[in-house]
C-alpha cells in the first residue's frame, strides 16, 4: 500500500506524529510511506524507519516572495512531483488550509479529520473521506486514533516513536564536530529558550535550577538556536561553573545530544518534547500553552508543570528535578 503523509510542521508537532507513523508500520507491513515535511524539519522523518521517502515542501520560505519566478518553479515542480505518483490513501494529519493545499495536489483517496474536529474546519473540505477524533484529547492520541480511524484498526499500547537509531545506542553521546563526549551520568540538558517572550521564565530560578543540577553532578549544556537565543543562554550561563552554550548544531546531532542525557528541563518547545520522545527523564516549563493537549509523553520520567498563564513555581520545578535525577 502506497500511503502520503501530509504533516509538515512543527517540530513538536512533527515529535507528536511519529507514534501513529509506528502504528501504520505495524498494521500494515507491506506499507510504503511517503511525508510531505518543511524541509527546515526534513531530518525527522527519516529518523524513522517505516519512512520510504521524505517530500519537502518551503511554506515558511516560499510566503516571503510568493509570486517570486523562483518560488512559482518549486511549486511547479512540487505539483508535477505530486501528480506524477498514484497514491491508495492520501491522509492529512494537520487538517489546515496549507496542508489541504498540498492535499488536493496528491492523486489518491483523501482522508483528514471532519469539520468539528479539524484545527481549521474549511479543511474537511477537501477530503474524500472525513473522521471524527475529538479535539480535547492529546496530540499523540489524536494522531494514532486518525490513522487507525483511517487504516481500519484500533491503536493500543506505549506510544512507540521508532527512535530505535538514537535509544539503542549506547549512553555516550557523541556530537559531529567533537563539542562534547561524555557518559550519560554527565550532563544536563537545558533549554531555557522558546519563540515567545511569554513562554520564558525567571533567570533566578533557572539558577536555582542549576544549583540543584551541579550539586548532583551534572554538567550543564544549554541549547540556544539564532544568536538572540545563544545570548540569552549565554547570560544564564555566566559565572556557573560546568555550564556551556551548545553551538548550534542539526536537527541530528541535537538529538544524538539529548539522548546520551541524564535528564532535560525545558521549556515547552520541541525538543523538550522529542527528549521524552528519546526516553530521557523530562521536565517541561509551560507558561504559555497548556500540558493537557500537549504533555511530555515518553518510557522515562517526564513532568508537565505549569499552564497557560500559570508558569510552575521554582519548588515545583525543583522536586520534579529531584525525581528525574532518582529516576
Amino acid at each position: 500500500m502506497h500511503i502520503l503523509i501530509v504533516r509538515t510542521s512543527s517540530l513538536g508537532d512533527l515529535v507528536h506524529m511519529l507514534p501513529a507513523i509506528s502504528d501504520i508500520g505495524s498494521h500494515i507491513p507491506d506499507a510504503r510511506i511517503d511525508w510531505i515535511v518543511e524541509e527546515s524539519f526534513a531530518e525527522i522523518p527519516t529518523w524513522h524507519p517505516a519512512v520510504n521517502t521524505v517530500i519537502k515542501v518551503a511554506h515558511r520560505r516560499w510566503r516571503k516572495a510568493w509570486w517570486s519566478a523562483s518560488v512559482r518553479q518549486e511549486r511547479k515542480e512540487l505539483r508535477a512531483r505530486l501528480s506524477s505518483t498514484k497514491y491508495d490513501v492520501v491522509l492529512d494529519m494537520q487538517a489546515l488550509l496549507k496542508s489541504a493545499w498540498l492535499v488536493r495536489q496528491a492523486r489518491g483517496v483523501r482522508h483528514g479529520l471532519d469539520w468539528a474536529s479539524a484545527r481549521e474546519p474549511l479543511a474537511s473540505l477537501f477530503y474524500d473521506v472525513r473522521h471524527k477524533v475529538e479535539f480535547w484529547q492529546p496530540a499523540v492520541t489524536r494522531q494514532r486514533l486518525l490513522a487507525g480511524l483511517t487504516f481500519g484498526y484500533v491503536p493500543s499500547g506505549k506510544p512507540n516513536f521508532g527512535l530505535q537509531r538514537f535509544t539503542s545506542r549506547s549512553a555516550a553521546a557523541t556530537e559531529e564536530n567533537g563539542f562534547f563526549s561524555g557518559s550519560s551520568s554527565d550532563y544536563a540538558i537545558i533549554m531555557p529558550n522558546a519563540s515567545r517572550e511569554d513562554k520564558l521564565w525567571p533567570e533566578e530560578d533557572w539558577h536555582a535550577v542549576f544549583t540543584c543540577l551541579r550539586q548532583a553532578g551534572c554538567k550543564l549544556r544549554l541549547l540556544a538556536g539564532n544568536d538572540e537565543k545563544a545570548r540569552r543562554a549565554a547570560k544564564l550561563a555566566s559565572g556557573i561553573d560546568g555550564a556551556e552554550v551548545v553551538p548550534r548544531m542539526n536537527l541530528t546531532s541535537t538529538a544524538q545530544l539529548l539522548a546520551g542525557s541524564r535528564l532535560m528541563v525545558g521549556l515547552d518547545s520541541g525538543l523538550t518534547h522529542l527528549s521524552a520522545a528519546l526516553g530521557r527523564p523530562t521536565i517541561g516549563i509551560y507558561g504559555a500553552s497548556t500540558p493537557i493537549r500537549t504533555p511530555l509523553v515518553g518510557d522515562s520520567y517526564t513532568a508537565g508543570l505549569g499552564d497557560r498563564g500559570s508558569p510552575p513555581s521554582r519548588e515545583a520545578v525543583l522536586a520534579a528535578v529531584d525525581q528525574a535525577l532518582a529516576s
